[in-house]
């Protein structure tokens, strides 16, 4: 039996495919760090190219009022694509009960000076997260999107810090109130290995 492809399951495959194709060329052809040292709003994630050890903090329960957090530890290698104007990282996240690997995908639009983020998560291949749209303002990149969550609409916010080369910070927060008041329900501290 063929397997059906919605239009939204064949976007996430085909994107799957490219940046997997792309990051491939652009690491061999350009190295790890290859695009880093420009300015620019597409530059701004040239911070984050390298290896990192990294240290998750994740919200037992999303949404439910939940003080309780389960810590645990990760690997991140993040190189440029499309010749610097987006970048891709290969995550491992050690999670108790089983580790998983993640792929971020980022793009920057000149147009419209955006970046837009996407998360694809391997335990589930077929399934591409809403992208996140968003830019650099005085060094912290915001970015939002309107999701769902248990059936609910919500609204999800990315905040990326960093204070030094060897440091940096991603944050996500949910809102269920049109963004009056978030919920932080994940962080991520990255210290650079190389």
């Amino acid at each position: 039996m063929t397997p059906q492809f919605t239009p939204d399951r064949r976007s996430a495959m085909q994107l799957s495919l490219a940046a997997a194709t792309l990051a491939a060329a652009s690491f061999s052809a350009s190295g790890a760090k290859g695009a880093a040292g420009g300015s620019g709003p597409v530059h701004d994630f040239d911070f984050f190219f390298g290896s990192w050890n990294v240290h998750h903090r994740q919200l037992k329960a999303r949404l439910a009022g939940s003080t309780d957090w389960l810590e645990f530890s990760g690997a991140t290698i993040t190189q440029p694509l499309l010749g610097g104007q987006g970048n891709i990282d290969d995550n491992i996240l050690d999670k108790p009960g089983g580790a998983y690997r993640a792929v971020t995908l980022r793009a920057f639009d000149p147009k419209t000076q955006t970046w837009s983020i996407w998360w694809l998560d391997g335990r589930n291949p077929d399934k591409l997260d809403v992208p996140m749209l968003g830019a650099f303002e005085n060094g912290v990149g915001t970015f939002y999107a309107d999701d769902t969550f248990e059936g609910k609409a919500i609204k999800v916010r990315f905040l990326w810090t960093h204070s030094s080369h060897g440091a940096c910070r991603w944050e996500q927060a949910f809102s269920e109130d049109g963004g009056k008041t978030w919920e932080t329900n994940w962080t991520m501290d990255f210290a650079r290995t190389a």
